[in-house]
């Protein structure tokens, strides 16, 4: 029993990723729900101020600093964007990110310098694709009309950032 353990461990290993790339493919199948989209456009929202506020601080490169200052500001005022075009629909905003969200937060808190510029550009780069992506199916799949205008809004300041960070990637 043991022995098959050890021996389908490795298996497990390699089959995780694609589980989760599968589950990311099925995401983007499902029917877009506006409610859905604006608790991850919320929680990625506060995601990247408290994420560029530890970059102003933590960061050692004072372009890596600037574009954290600049996540703070801009997705400051998208969030408060998004709260007001989730009234408009009835929906609920999320006062706090995600599990996911945070567990990502929680990574960064303790790093410090080049090893935090390295990580942060990284996550970033990564976070304003998936970004752009959810924000250009809102743009086109939004049923109320204040979210797509928001998502429409958007969309541009966040396409911005990715091609921003993607600058200060080595």
């Amino acid at each position: 029993m043991l022995r098959q353990a050890l021996l389908l461990a490795p298996l497990a290993l390699l089959v995780a990723p694609l589980v989760t790339a599968q589950d990311k493919k099925t995401d983007d199948k499902k029917p877009f729900d506006d409610a859905d989209f604006v608790m991850k456009a919320g929680s990625g929202g506060i995601h990247e101020v408290e994420l560029g506020k530890l970059a102003a601080s933590n960061a050692k490169n004072d372009a890596v600093k600037k574009f954290g200052q600049q996540m703070v500001t801009d997705h400051g005022k998208a969030n408060e964007e998004l709260k007001t075009a989730a009234k408009d629909a009835g929906l609920k905003v999320p006062d706090k990110m995600n599990e996911e969200h945070q567990k990502e937060f929680d990574k960064f808190k303790d790093l410090k310098g080049a090893d935090f510029d390295k990580k942060y550009v990284e996550h970033m780069i990564k976070d304003h694709e998936e970004d752009v992506a959810l924000f250009q199916r809102a743009t086109k799949e939004a049923k109320h009309p204040s979210i797509k205008t928001f998502a429409t809004k958007t969309l541009p300041v966040v396409q911005s950032h990715l091609e921003a960070v993607k600058k200060l990637s080595p």
